[in-house]
Order: structure tokens, then sequence, then C-alpha cells
């Protein structure tokens, strides 16, 4: 119980700081940066209850971020949805549809291994890009307008930020859930030995596809989300290659495999990207300084922060331990 103290104390320490974050800082430029950085520490934990813990490094998960916002966008559209916390409903609906598809994109990318799964991920992803360019109902490169959030000006971001956070809550629930489970030893199984976690019975299509489907899931609904927030979609954003990129770089930066790894990788990243985009956008130089941290954390923890940080406390350990003065002769312990 002494050991947990510690773990529970930090978990509520950042769900206070989650919830009470709006209410202390009020500029709408730190509550935009707030809410794009939740998204993606929702989609950056999602990919790695796929990624970070079947060891598959999946490079289409665009796919589910796009087709999520699509499936609001349209449903708003056709089912005359006025605008305010009434669309928030339907960002089930676009998680719906963007585990919907990750059953047939996973039951194609799957039959292959590791790299070539990462091929197979990237070829499917422009698929659904051209679709979206050249499909009628997409709006093509006129996009679709999502009805305009009736909420007060002052406050506009919070809504967004708060269903973004109950979102976020319930994904990292969900990773904590899968990694204590049987089946996410299944999964640790197959990233450590695929062949030999078959020969002890693991049912590895199975249970990588089911993977695949649940991190599907959250990325649609806050890809509804992220659509919302900004108005509209476009098919050169809604499937953005870099969005990929983005979700990988968090996941290592953090530590992949790890819960808090990804959530600490894209609250670093995401909002140092958000805040340099509007800062130094007119240069460029906020992508120097984006890939010069990212560099740094590489050659110094190249398991990433969490996994590097713990080795680092633990080796601190052993030598306090191995330091530590011997007994004298014939003391009692």
């Amino acid at each position: 119980m002494r050991r947990r103290a510690p773990a529970l104390g930090a978990i509520g320490l950042a769900v206070a700081v989650l919830g009470l974050f709006p209410v202390v800082i009020t500029d709408p430029t730190a509550t935009s940066i707030a809410v794009f950085t939740v998204i993606f520490m929702v989609a950056t934990t999602s990919w790695n209850i796929f990624s970070g813990y079947s060891g598959y490094l999946a490079l289409g998960h665009a796919v589910f971020f796009g087709s999520g916002g699509y499936a609001v966008a349209l449903a708003a559209r056709d089912w005359h949805f006025k605008g305010g916390w009434d669309v928030f409903a339907l960002l089930p609906f676009g998680g719906l549809i963007a585990a919907l598809i990750a059953v047939p994109v996973g039951l194609v990318a799957l039959r292959t291994r590791r790299h070539t799964f990462v091929v197979v991920t990237i070829a499917i992803f422009f698929i659904f890009q051209l679709a979206a360019f050249n499909l009628g109902f997409t709006g093509g490169t006129s996009g679709i307008f999502l009805p305009i959030a009736s909420f007060s000006a002052a406050t506009y971001n919070n809504p967004f930020y708060y269903v973004g956070a109950v979102i976020l809550v319930l994904t990292v629930i969900m990773s904590w859930a899968v990694r204590r489970s049987r089946f996410g030893l299944q999964l640790l199984a197959i990233r450590d030995d695929e062949d030999r976690a078959l020969g002890l019975g693991v049912r590895t299509r199975r249970v990588k596809l089911i993977a695949f489907v649940l991190s599907a899931f959250p990325v649609g609904m806050v890809g509804g989300l992220d659509f919302y927030f900004v108005g509209q979609v476009y098919p050169q954003f809604a499937y953005n290659p870099l969005f990929d990129v983005s979700l990988a770089l968090m996941g290592f930066l953090g530590g992949i495999g790890t819960i808090a790894g990804p959530l600490l990788g894209a609250l670093v990243l995401e909002a140092l990207q958000q805040y340099f985009t509007q800062t130094f956008s007119g240069s460029g130089a906020y992508l120097i300084i984006y890939g010069a941290l990212f560099l740094a954390v590489i050659l110094l923890l190249p398991q990433g922060v969490i996994p590097g940080l713990a080795g680092l406390w633990r080796r601190w350990q052993t030598r306090d331990a191995r330091a530590a003065p011997a007994p004298a002769p014939g003391a009692l312990p």
C-alpha cells in the first residue's frame, strides 16, 4: 500500500491539473493549445495500445482520425445539427465508424509482419487520402463545414477541452486495463517473439486485430472533436501524413509501450509545436527547435523519457545500496 501511495498521489495531481487548467489559465491562446494537446494525448495513447504493446509500428492511424472527422461532419450536416453540445453526442459515432474501418484495414494489413506492415499501412493511408479528394460526398477540395458552436466567446475553448479531457481519461483507463490484462500479456508476448507466442497458443492474428480496432475508436472520436473545434474538414488535413509521424515521435519520446510515456510525449511535443507554430511560424525556426529537442532526447534517453528516467533511478538506488557501509562484525541486524 505504501508503494502505491506515490502513484495514486501523482494520478490525483494529474487529474486535478487536467480539470483546473481552464479555470486557472483563461488566456484563449493557451486554452486552444490545450485543446490540441489533449487531442494528441488521446491519439498517442490509443496508438500505443496497438503499436506500443504489440511492437507493430502503425503509420496509418490518420485514416481513423480523418474518417472520424468526416463521419461527424457529414452526420452533423445531414442530420441538421444546430451546433453546440449536441454535436459532441456524435463523437462516439465517429469513433464507431473508425473502428468499423479498422476491421477490413486490419484484416489486410495484419496478414503481413513488421516492416511490411508499416508499408501496407502507409499505402492504405494514401488510398483513403486520394478517395477523400475525389469522392463527391466528402466535398473534395472544398471540404465540409461543421456547425458553429453557440458557446460564449470568452470561454469558447472550454467545452472542447473538457470533452477531450473526458475522452483522455477513458482512453488512459482502457490502456491501463489492456496493459494489466491477459490480453495485454498476449500483446507483449507478440512484441517479444511472435512465433514463440503462436507456438504457446496465442491466437496472434485475432489478438492483433482486436488491439488494432480498440486503438482506432478513440482516434476517430478525437478526429471528430478536432474538426468540430476547427469548424471545417479538408482532405489534406483529415488525412495528413504528418499526423502519423507525430504520433510515432510522441510515443517514442515519452516511452513506447508504457502508459505514461505517450502522455508525456504528446504533452511536450504538441504543446511546444503549437506554441512554436504561433510564435515563429513566419521564420520556420520552430522546426529547428522542435527537431533539436527530439534529437537531444533520442541521444540522451534512447528508450524514451519515462523508461530512461526509471533506469537512471534504479541505477542510482543500486549505487547507493552498494556504497552503504557494511554492518560491524557481531552487530545485530
